[in-house]
């Protein structure tokens, strides 16, 4: 066009009046309520690794913390009386964070049973107390934890890619479609800008218009 238009042959560019299509994000992927039980399920409670994975997947499903947020917690940020997380997010904000009734006792006996024995074989004791520790006692990294939860996906039967985030995108969307309001999403996720937690607005929605569109008798 430009060159037509230099050469004289076209007085004006008629792409100008195209306008051009808008970018719409994806929206983030999640996991349906029956498979969030599934796979908090899926570890089992009959060994050590199990009582540490299913504390992790409850923790993850209760909180909608980052994976990181999760790996990083100390002991002494976690109150089980009162049922609350100190978890500390981007920029080292901090925010507390309830849990519910299933997490803190997932947590509970992880602690009491699970952690001790796995403490016991590190070679030196850490300098951190992390919660959440690999079987030689040391800190369990992203990678252990991402291939655990590939195999417990495997186990209850989800095919789809899984990814820790992904309980995140879950948590936050079964929040809204039980009546959160989204600022209270926003915090309990430690979005500083509430424009980052309208994305889940958007897969709500969408939940409504399958409903709506399954179960309507005029749809």
């Amino acid at each position: 066009m430009r060159h037509l238009r230099r050469e004289g042959t076209l007085k004006a560019d008629p792409a100008q009046a195209v306008a051009l299509p808008r970018f719409v994000a994806p929206l983030p992927e999640l996991l349906g309520r029956a498979e969030v039980l599934a796979l908090l399920a899926a570890p089992g409670t009959d060994t050590l690794a199990g009582l540490r994975d299913t504390a992790i997947l409850e923790l993850l499903y209760a909180t909608g913390c980052r994976v990181s947020e999760a790996l990083d917690l100390c002991a002494d940020r976690l109150d089980l009386v009162e049922g609350v997380v100190r978890l500390v997010g981007k920029g080292n904000k901090e925010r507390m964070v309830p849990l519910g009734v299933p997490a803190q006792a997932a947590l509970t006996r992880w602690l009491a049973e699970g952690r001790p024995p796995m403490l016991a074989r590190a070679r030196k004791q850490p300098r951190q107390q992390f919660v959440f520790v690999n079987q030689r006692g040391g800190r369990l990294s992203r990678q252990g934890w991402w291939q655990r939860l590939v195999q417990h996906a495997q186990t209850a039967g989800i095919m789809r890619a899984i990814s820790p985030h992904k309980l995140r995108h879950s948590f936050a969307t079964h929040m809204l479609e039980g009546g959160a309001d989204l600022r209270s999403v926003q915090a309990l996720l430690g979005h500083a800008d509430i424009s980052t937690t309208q994305i889940y607005t958007h897969v709500s929605e969408s939940h409504v218009r399958r409903a709506y569109d399954e179960h309507h008798p005029r749809a």
